[in-house]
């Protein structure tokens, strides 16, 4: 049988499970793996220098506005803002 392939982003690499890793980096893979276009998006709110709730509340704030029509936070600027 042959073993899934693991899909590699900058916030996993696979070598330390997804689960153990912090709640924003498992979102930002998770977001980029469907949507690998977002990738430039994430990687400004991965690396704006957020504390790790803000971080998440920032990424989760722009992973909400990705269905939604008009929505400010799909910008990663407005989002960081908003989680500031």
């Amino acid at each position: 049988m042959a073993k899934a392939k693991i899909i590699v982003t900058r916030w996993f690499n696979g070598e330390t499970p997804l689960e153990e890793l912090p709640e924003c980096d498992q979102l930002a893979h998770q977001i980029v793996v469907t949507r690998a276009d977002l990738t430039p998006s994430v990687a400004r709110i991965m690396d704006a220098e957020l504390e790790e709730d803000k971080c998440l509340e920032a990424l989760t704030l722009f992973d909400a506005s990705l269905d939604q029509t008009g929505d400010p936070n799909r910008d990663p600027r407005v989002a960081i803002i908003n989680a500031s």
